[in-house]
């Protein structure tokens, strides 16, 4: 996928979550995203657009806090999200996807916002539909490709998500695999850190959690259990919880 099929598919991410939000469930708990309502959720997915749209119409060659730029105050609701999205996405398309600006992931350019927006939105659409009883949805090319942005991105979101210095280890070889398409993901976990790789070589795996590329990702973001239907764990267990134990975003 690139820069414009992302922009498209972040359109239809925004559009989804507003229409899950009125004032009948604001109270809501989100299960997923322990001790926030939907009013919480909405309230940071809406913070997190309105603040990418400053970061990408301004090319900021460095990071700027959101509390600095007078977004207003936040109201929680389907329309607040669908006008700072629509934003978000009008000023992504209109950008360079090649040009410099700062990220706090790997791809230090303007395409690098459009793919991390859109899995951060529907991440969060998610979140909604699970905590409003709802069975969340996305194609097999959506969710394969969160989970490849995710594990990219990963090892850089240590300064926020501290735990993420735990992931290491004596080499040993963590391997996620999406069946329905065909596409495999190793995590090295070195003395110093961990490392991503293909992982559809034969090289051997201390373990391995497989299945169908949306509840892989729903377990790979914590937003599922472990041994959620259709997601097979083998090999080492110490291996897949020290994962999990440490691999959320905050």
């Amino acid at each position: 996928m690139d820069h414009f099929e992302h922009c498209d598919l972040l359109e239809a991410e925004v559009d989804r979550f507003a229409t899950l939000i009125d004032d009948r469930v604001l109270a809501t708990p989100v299960p997923s995203c322990p001790e926030w309502t939907i009013a919480d959720l909405t309230t940071h997915l809406g913070t997190v657009h309105r603040w990418a749209e400053h970061l990408v119409r301004s090319l900021a060659p460095e990071r700027i806090a959101s509390s600095t730029m007078g977004l207003g105050e936040p109201e929680p609701s389907g329309a607040w999200i669908h006008a700072g999205g629509s934003a978000l996405v009008a000023t992504l398309r209109a950008a360079d996807p090649a040009a410099p600006m700062w990220a706090w992931g790997k791809d230090h350019h303007v395409r690098w916002w459009s793919r991390r927006q859109l899995h951060e939105t529907l991440v969060h659409r998610m979140d909604a539909e699970l905590a409003l009883g709802l069975v969340p949805t996305t194609t097999a090319a959506v969710a394969s490709d969160a989970i490849d942005e995710f594990l990219v991105n990963l090892a850089r979101a240590a300064h926020f998500s501290p735990n993420v210095k735990n992931l290491h280890g004596d080499g040993a070889r963590l391997v996620f695999r999406a069946s329905d398409v065909d596409r495999a993901w190793a995590v090295v976990l070195h003395e110093d850190g961990f490392t991503v790789q293909d992982g559809a070589g034969a090289a051997p795996a201390a373990a391995t959690l497989q299945g169908p590329a949306l509840p892989l990702l729903l377990v790979i973001y914590r937003r599922a259990p472990l041994g959620t239907p259709g997601v097979v764990q083998t090999g080492d267990p110490a291996v897949v919880d020290l994962w999990m134990a440490n691999s959320a975003l905050e």
